[in-house]
């Protein structure tokens, strides 16, 4: 059964785990809760693209541990957050077919043995599936963080969708640690307004692709993703989908500063 792709801004840090005002985002966290619900059936497996795992010289890397570890990349948290555990087990035969894919369509790929959960990763995966019984690999996006490229590793990858792999892009459709105040809010929404328009107000799927391609050149571009690493995530999973997947927004998220970011659901 055919699974949608998503794409999630994953939100800040390690926020499942904080208490009190720190952990204001209760629409993120009903988001990623209720995100199992949108599926046809559980998925065979989970397969991350995290914006915090970056490869070089578009070769991607695949991983490929049966039992990853966790990779705290997070800094200034209090000490139990980098305690979490999320114990879900890796698939290495899926690693190897992704690398397969990612071959047989003309790219670069290599099996990574040694990287562990980001919280790109396992922050979102604990809260859709805090059992952790749904096995799950990371792969990475490439440095140069080149539109054209990623969406064409997101359509070698299509095929997984058929074999009831769930694709997610993490990341966050807003992203500047610069400006995460008040002054944010303004370009976030603008910037906001015009992914909405992008993505769900675009019907012909070559002009969406067209639009996240030329991203740089939407309002506040620049403001909202002064590094794009946080938006590359959505490339892939654009790739990923089709001309029949409709488009809908599942997370609208306001900071208590006005910064805006949204979560898209693709088929």
């Amino acid at each position: 059964m055919k699974m949608p792709v998503f794409y999630l801004s994953h939100g800040g840090g390690p926020w499942p785990w904080m208490e009190g005002s720190t952990r204001y985002d209760t629409a993120l966290l009903r988001c990623l809760q209720e995100l199992p619900q949108q599926l046809p059936t559980t998925p065979t497996a989970i397969l991350m693209v995290s914006a915090h795992w970056e490869s070089e010289n578009s070769t991607f890397l695949v991983q490929a541990n049966p039992n990853p570890d966790m990779y705290y990349d997070y800094y200034n948290f209090p000490e139990h957050t980098y305690q979490v555990r999320y114990p879900a087990p890796g698939n290495p035969d899926l690693a190897q077919h992704v690398k397969k894919l990612i071959l047989d369509a003309g790219g670069q790929a290599q099996l990574d043995t040694e990287r562990g959960f980001d919280h790109g990763a396992f922050v979102p995966a604990f809260v859709m599936y805090p059992d952790a019984t749904v096995p799950m690999i990371q792969l990475s996006i490439d440095a140069s963080y080149d539109p054209a490229l990623h969406v064409q590793l997101g359509q070698a990858l299509r095929s997984l969708r058929e074999q009831g792999v769930l694709i997610l892009g993490s990341g966050a459709s807003y992203h500047n640690l610069r400006l995460m105040g008040t002054e944010g809010a303004a370009p976030s929404v603008a910037f906001d307004n015009w992914l909405e328009q992008a993505l769900v107000q675009t019907p012909d799927y070559a002009d969406r692709l067209h639009h996240i391609e030329q991203w740089s050149l939407a309002p506040a571009a620049r403001i909202a993703h002064a590094r794009e690493d946080h938006l590359v995530p959505l490339f892939v999973v654009l790739g990923a989908s089709d001309e029949h997947d409709a488009v809908t927004r599942i997370l609208s998220s306001r900071s208590p500063t006005g910064i805006m970011n949204a979560s898209y659901r693709f088929g």
